[in-house]
């Protein structure tokens, strides 16, 4: 039985780096952790401050579920995302937009 490493699984059914899809591949993927980071460090900030998700949306002016979501990576709005991070009382923000560098939130 012959085994695959993940780029030749990856360049066979998604295509090789730099193919239209496997672009579309990578920055979805990207995207993904990113939300996913996002999430965990909503999380922890959260539970530092010893809130409950109900507490904290309560602070933004959300439900519990819109914290919910945007701790398991979900998809928010950037407002959202901002107000979520100055309710946990983030001094600054910053989003990075990789080559297109960065911009302030605040």
């Amino acid at each position: 039985m012959k085994s695959y490493t993940l780029k030749e699984i990856k360049d066979r059914y998604i295509g090789a780096i730099g193919t239209p899809e496997r672009d579309q591949y990578e920055m979805e993927l990207k995207a993904e952790l990113d939300a996913y980071r996002l999430g965990e460090a909503v999380r922890e900030a959260r539970k530092k401050q010893n809130l409950t998700q109900k507490q904290l949306g309560e602070r933004v002016g959300v439900g519990e579920a819109q914290i919910s979501k945007i701790e398991n990576g979900k998809a928010s709005t950037l407002g959202t995302i901002n107000r979520v991070f100055r309710a946990l009382g983030a001094t600054s923000g910053t989003l990075d937009l990789g080559s297109l560098g960065r911009i302030a939130l605040w």
